[in-house]
């Protein structure tokens, strides 16, 4: 038996599953405004991990979200899955974050082209463009929606938290599904991390970064003015 964590913290969610031979055992989720990250992630941890009835010990590897997404999400996230991965002498893995949302909304639109959508701020998104069995139509990249964008791939099914921009914008396409409400998900990563754990591609834990695709943005500080 092959027992593996799976940290998703790419975006607003915070999400832990654990797996037992490619297989989902359970999975502990947060999906909230603003970041928790800090203060959830190893909570939910805990509570996988109590529930499975499992020591730490008896983990065999552990998979994490490596972007693209939020910068402070990703830093928690990877900062965590590495701490324990060190301390536990076990591989870590590294699951991109859209082919992972990808996978979680084929659950719901199995026969669908797929694109998933990482907000990136304004309208501006993270995204990418699978077909129904996960080949790369569309490399990842940061795109500026504009009202024709991805018309060349025809019919597909627009899910994730960049997808809410896009009602507006899309109103008249009709060929397009938008779903917002599919959100990522650590469940994503459970046959992607076993398929890795099997092949042993397996990240070096002391050297292994977030794929963040875009620069840290931080936002201008306001200078006060002093009073005459």
């Amino acid at each position: 038996m092959a027992y593996l964590l799976h940290i998703e913290t790419a975006t607003k969610v915070c999400s832990v599953a654990l797996s037992n031979d490619g297989q989902l055992v359970h999975a502990e989720e947060i999906n909230e405004d603003g970041y928790s990250h800090g203060e959830q992630l190893t909570c939910l941890i805990e509570k996988c991990m109590q529930h499975a009835g499992l020591t730490f010990q008896e983990l065999a590897a552990i998979s994490v979200s490596s972007g693209p997404g939020s910068y402070t999400g990703l830093r928690i996230g990877v900062s965590t899955a590495k701490g324990l991965c060190y301390a536990l002498k076990i591989p870590l893995i590294a699951i991109d974050s859209l082919i992972s949302l990808a996978v979680v909304g084929s659950f719901q639109y199995p026969e669908k082209v797929l694109c998933p959508m990482i907000d990136a701020r304004r309208m501006e998104v993270y995204s990418a463009i699978y077909s129904p069995d996960f080949q790369l139509l569309k490399a990842i990249s940061p795109d500026v929606i504009e009202e024709n964008s991805y018309a060349e791939f025809g019919p597909i099914c627009c899910f994730g938290d960049g997808a809410s921009k896009l009602k507006t914008i899309w109103e008249n396409r009709t060929e397009i599904t938008i779903d917002a409400s599919v959100f990522p998900s650590a469940k994503g990563q459970v046959a992607l991390a076993y398929a890795r754990y099997l092949s042993k591609h397996f990240e070096d834990v002391a050297y292994f970064e977030p794929f963040y695709l875009k620069a840290f943005y931080q936002a201008p500080v306001k200078s006060k003015t002093n009073p005459a």
